[in-house]
């Protein structure tokens, strides 16, 4: 399928910086620009519907990822829906992270002085994690679904074993790097909080995240916060307990707002074909990197891969890339791409051809 249409992007411009941000379609473009306008009229309305938009927002966004609603919370960005979770648990339980995780995952454990310990990522992380679990026996688990300077990607039927065979252990996940470039379902998931940020592959600009909650650790959050009172001020008086946390103020309903249209956009356009498109140019990616070393030996021998490749030329070679159209970016040991909707096979044997041309 051609979703290039779709999207502001010039014939001169491979765009494969999504890891870093995504871009807005041109639909979610339009609609900004009416609802500011609509917003500042001195006589609109909109500024004071603000709570009743929020909720709708919610609504859809519980919708997509398959939450339920009252268990969905709109925050500026994954790092303080993060943040403000863990400081929501006791003090003293234990954490399990990947190390090299990214910071907003692993340094508020750190700089909270919270026990924990790491895990080694490698070919086979699924088993360096069950065997830490069994090692460690911690509280929680903290990771991301997509790793965002390798790309290793989590098995999710792992996931859901490891909660099976461990019904106590909380497993809460980052899905900045991986939600909305496949079908996902969280009841079903196994995980008890995942988070993210919009500006990636959700395509939704800055200010706008979220942190999704399994009816049993919103129960279990509720019950530790138990002897706080609730709200009496009348604008105030609808929050629950965890929303006097999680929403504590008001919320940018351009930013939400932008969320809530890429989310119906990627709807409109099907998750099952979003999916199997991204899959299929990842594959092509794939194939000829491979054929030429150009791939992490520790992803190279994983059978679960995401479409965020970091490809083993020298990040020195990154001005080279962006001065011949190639948008990327250089982390770790080369440089990091993500394939997107907006990607096609073409993308890929021009990203390629002028590796071999800098090569």
């Amino acid at each position: 399928m051609n979703f290039k249409e779709y999207f502001n992007l010039p014939e001169t411009v491979v765009y494969l910086n999504t890891p870093g941000n995504g871009l807005i379609p041109k639909e979610s473009l339009a609609w900004r620009k009416k609802w500011e306008e609509d917003f500042f009229e001195i006589n609109g309305l909109l500024r004071d519907k603000q709570p009743e938009f929020i909720q709708t927002v919610k609504s859809t966004v519980s919708d997509f990822f398959g939450a339920k609603t009252e268990n969905t919370f709109l925050t500026p960005n994954f790092s303080f829906a993060y943040a403000t979770l863990i400081d929501l648990l006791p003090d003293n339980f234990t954490y399990l992270v990947l190390e090299d995780e990214y910071p907003s995952l692993q340094y508020p454990i750190v700089n909270r002085k919270l026990k924990h310990f790491t895990v080694p990522v490698t070919a086979d992380v699924e088993t360096e994690i069950q065997t830490a679990v069994k090692k460690y026996n911690p509280d929680v688990l903290i990771l991301s679904i997509v790793q965002y300077i390798s790309g290793l990607m989590i098995d999710l039927n792992f996931i859901k074993k490891l909660k099976a065979n461990h019904p106590s252990l909380l497993i809460i996940a980052d899905g900045t790097q991986f939600l909305g470039t496949s079908v996902f379902n969280f009841e079903e998931s196994g995980i008890d909080a995942l988070g993210s940020s919009g500006y990636k592959w959700l395509l939704s600009g800055f200010g706008n995240g979220f942190m999704l909650l399994n009816d049993d650790l919103r129960i279990k959050l509720e019950d530790l916060n138990a002897g706080i009172p609730l709200p009496t001020v009348a604008m105030w008086k609808h929050k629950s307990i965890l929303d006097t946390f999680f929403e504590p103020g008001h919320q940018d309903t351009l930013s939400h707002g932008t969320l809530q249209q890429s989310l119906k956009f990627l709807k409109s356009q099907g998750m099952e074909q979003i999916q199997q498109h991204i899959k299929s140019v990842s594959e092509e990616a794939y194939k000829l990197l491979l054929e030429r070393e150009l791939v992490l030996p520790f992803i190279r021998d994983r059978q679960v891969r995401s479409n965020l490749i970091n490809v083993q030329i020298d990040p020195s070679l990154y001005p080279n890339l962006m001065n011949s159209g190639i948008k990327c970016f250089p982390r770790g040991t080369g440089i990091r791409i993500g394939i997107h909707l907006y990607n096609d096979i073409r993308d890929i044997h021009n990203f390629i051809n002028i590796i071999e041309s800098l090569r």
